[in-house]
């Protein structure tokens, strides 16, 4: 997301030694730098996808994702630029053809949270909610917004555990996930709130006509002729737990950088002088 991000906010003008474009890289670079720099972490790893079609929910729904453009070649190689920045400062990078960045991310939590570590995710992206235990944060790096569970029911109106069938019931443009049609977010959290979960909810459809909510019997119709739809949604919308993200904390540690494979990055991408000293400084 930060590399997105990057791509679409730094201007064009940063070339590499070859003429290639570069701007996401500095951005990103830039990011990766000041969070190192603030945070000091012990423990750090960075996830990427390997494209927008190869995971496992292609597989099952093609039309996950669809709706986005494919990155073009100018950006398709800075994410291969990013990634030797990222484990040049010597930080674990997670990646892999079968699971998107999130299920990664998502398992690594998990794994960790069962040896007693508390995790901090840096993203603005409301699918996280459904990974945030007790003692576990996100983090809006750009916004300056960190929360817990807590925060997870004041932004969406559900429980971490249910973010996911929220998701389901509602949709979610941004990846292409239709949900149920006329089931909007206020209705998703409503009827959560009510039945506790999606599976709850289909098996017992039918009171759904007599609770308090406007155009209920619709709802209701809509959930019985939908039911298969959604909880296909859901097997998009949750985040794996068994992908191939650390095992142990020790995986996580932070690497002495490379220093000379950073001055060879330095050169190939023609980074200024205030971001070579900061990675020269993070270098040690």
């Amino acid at each position: 997301m930060y590399v997105f991000r990057a791509w679409h906010s730094m201007p064009d003008e940063f070339h590499d030694a070859d003429g290639h474009p570069v701007n996401a890289v500095h951005g990103y670079t830039r990011f990766l730098c000041e969070l190192l720099e603030r945070v000091q972490p012990e423990h750090i790893a960075v996830a990427f996808d390997a494209s927008l079609t190869s995971s496992f929910r292609n597989t099952i729904y093609p039309p996950y994702k669809a709706n986005r453009e494919l990155p073009p070649p100018d950006l398709e190689r800075q994410f291969v630029q990013c990634r030797a920045i990222t484990e040049a400062l010597g930080v674990h990078l997670m990646i892999d053809h079968s699971f998107e960045a999130d299920d990664l991310i998502g398992s690594t939590v998990w794994n960790l949270r069962a040896q007693g570590w508390r995790s901090v995710i840096v993203s603005a992206d409301k699918d996280f909610g459904q990974l945030l235990g007790e003692h576990d944060e996100q983090w809006d790096y750009a916004r300056g917004l960190r929360w817990g569970p807590a925060g997870v029911l004041e932004k969406l109106g559900v429980h971490p555990h249910q973010v996911a069938d929220y998701l389901a019931l509602c949709g979610d443009s941004v990846d292409n996930i239709p949900g149920v049609p006329g089931i909007g977010a206020k209705t998703a959290a409503a009827l959560l709130s009510h039945f506790g979960s999606l599976d709850a909810l289909l098996d017992r459809v039918d009171e759904v006509a007599f609770l308090r909510l406007r155009g209920a019997a619709a709802c209701a119709a809509k959930l019985r002729e939908h039911a298969e739809q959604a909880r296909l949604y859901r097997r998009l919308t949750r985040i794996a737990l068994d992908a191939p993200g650390a095992e142990s904390a020790d995986a996580l540690q932070r690497r002495q950088p490379a220093a000379d494979q950073l001055d060879a990055l330095c050169e190939q991408l023609r980074f200024g002088a205030f971001t070579r000293s900061r990675l020269r400084a993070l270098a040690g």
